[in-house]
């Protein structure tokens, strides 16, 4: 038995009605949402110096932490430079998690790191036992602060010769910080409320910086430890070719197709050139993932464009990352189950590996319960508010998937379709299992005996 599995053992042998880590995560995002909404809610957040009102500030709250990017307002209009800061501040707790903030803090104060910290390290990190924890831990900080500070300086670089020193780094901070934590948070308001990255369509600069800090935040901090930690690429693990793999795939494949659909959209690509054509295309194959800009608007897609869009926000980015959505390797391991199950085998394998049988019903079980949350709310927003049922159902996504993007729906949403959309963007943050295994879990009894098997048709 490995070390990690006594010390687990004994930690939840003696722990009684202490948290789990699962709890702890849960509860630690719900207290982050509770005090960005108080502070949202202080006449100083907003531009018009009065208070916004307990559901603005708690919708605006939820998106920032759960890194998704939807607003009822735009955030430049309504929020005054205090409130912008305090949004931030959320984005980057948000997207690097709470325990990325609380494990800073301690090695600051050089203090160490307990079991139970580490365990629930662990748990923010997706990892599946607690042994380098603390170390990938290090490593995400220091990557993080790396990565943001030269989107950071890359792109006040760019915006200063055209709108000022100060505005560009004001720009080029808040921008890498919210492309980097996938929260598509923009205040480019100041040039035209709402555009989000529509001003810039043509920049490639921009376009490409932002796609890179929202690749790079997407990727999963586990697997930016291998790239760096010096392996040659067959040295890599099954999870970090998957994941490099998948994203390579998802990126090529989501730019020829969204090219070939918006290609004569007259709202869409249609007046660019053929350069701009591509950049427009791989930037929307990047963003939609779950990151949430929007260099061109989103409800002038084509249906087929906007049926595109909603797979790809389903899919999202990787486990442990700054992105959502049910997970890329988590959707290859239901197409190597359909392969292989198609080809009448018991067991699913890849690069000569067997991906054990729990894993494949986790995978299963994350995207039937995310594809039915998705219809659900599709569904119950079209029924409730004023929007077609593609544009529900893009809605819907995006908050369950903290992507952001909307097809000009949010703000006209009833208040109990807002309701839905803040549980969705909490829901999806916090994670299917981690809700399911830390607040659902019960007597686990029942599986110390089986009933007797019976056959059914399938198909």
């Amino acid at each position: 038995m490995k070390t990690s599995e006594r010390l687990s053992r004994i930690w939840k042998g003696n722990r009684r009605t202490r948290l789990s880590p699962s709890q702890i995560i849960a509860l630690a995002f719900a207290a982050i949402i509770a005090l960005g909404t108080v502070l949202l809610c202080l006449p100083i957040a907003s531009r018009s110096g009065q208070s916004c009102g307990f559901r603005p500030a708690l919708f605006t709250a939820t998106s920032a932490t759960c890194v998704t990017g939807l607003v009822l307002y735009d955030t430049w209009s309504q929020w005054s430079g205090f409130g912008q800061a305090v949004i931030l501040c959320m984005i980057e707790i948000g997207g690097l998690g709470f325990m990325s903030a609380a494990s800073f803090v301690l090695f600051v104060l050089r203090r160490k790191v307990g079991l139970r910290q580490r365990m629930v390290i662990a748990q923010a990190l997706s990892l599946n036992e607690i042994e380098g924890a603390v170390r990938l831990q290090r490593s995400v900080l220091l990557i993080s602060l790396i990565l943001e500070t030269g989107g950071a300086l890359i792109l006040t670089l760019r915006f200063w010769p055209a709108y000022g020193f100060t505005r560009a780094l004001r720009w080029g901070v808040f921008h890498a910080v919210s492309a980097y934590c996938n929260a598509g948070f923009d205040i480019f308001g100041a040039l035209e409320p709402g555009s989000s990255m529509m001003l810039f369509q043509n920049d490639p600069v921009v376009l490409l910086t932002l796609s890179a800090l929202i690749i790079m935040g997407g990727l999963g901090f586990f697997v930016w430890e291998e790239i760096l930690g010096g392996k040659k690429i067959k040295q890599f693990s099954v999870y970090t070719k998957l994941v490099l793999l998948m994203t390579g795939c998802l990126l090529l494949g989501g730019t020829v197709l969204f090219c070939v659909l918006e290609w004569s959209n007259p709202g869409t690509l249609a007046g660019m050139s053929i350069p701009q054509k591509i950049l427009n295309g791989f930037f929307q194959s990047t963003t939609v993932r779950t990151a949430g800009f929007a260099a061109v608007d989103q409800n002038l897609l084509t249906n087929a464009g906007k049926g595109l869009a909603i797979v790809l926000m389903m899919i999202g980015g990787s486990s442990g990352s700054t992105a959502g959505g049910v997970k890329t390797v988590t959707v290859v391991v239901l197409l190597l189950f359909m392969v292989s199950r198609s080809r009448r085998k018991n067991t699913v394998s890849v690069f000569r590996h067997t991906i054990p049988e729990g894993k494949v019903l986790d995978a299963m079980t994350i995207i039937s319960i995310m594809s039915g949350l998705a219809l659900f709310g599709g569904i119950f927003i079209s029924a409730t508010s004023p929007v077609a049922f593609t544009d529900a159902l893009f809605e819907a996504v995006s908050a369950l998937a903290t992507v952001g993007l909307t097809a000009g729906t949010t703000e006209k949403l009833s208040v109990v379709s807002q309701i839905l959309i803040i549980i969705y963007m909490y829901f999806g943050r916090v994670g299917v299992l981690t809700i399911s295994m830390g607040f659902l879990s019960g007597n686990r009894a029942e599986e110390r005996f089986r009933y007797a098997y019976t056959n059914l048709l399938i198909g």
